[in-house]
């Protein structure tokens, strides 16, 4: 059963090409490191939920989506 207070992001690493879009949106949840490669807190607070669909919204290639 999920937490009403955090979301359940899922970020499909093997679609992630390192745009960096979700981290301009959401640099809460979503951050690039020094590689190139995509960080993320997958059970961020329900206050991201906004951010979040925003960084879903721009990601090229559709690899973020909020689980139930």
């Amino acid at each position: 059963m999920s937490d009403p207070e955090t979301l359940d992001v899922i970020v499909d690493m093997d679609l992630c090409d390192g745009h960096g879009q979700c981290e301009f949106a959401a640099p809460a949840v979503f951050q690039l490191d020094d590689e190139g490669e995509l960080q993320y807190e997958p059970h961020p607070p329900a206050s991201e939920r906004g951010r979040v669909e925003q960084a879903i919204r721009l990601c090229p290639v559709q690899a973020i989506k909020l689980g139930s």
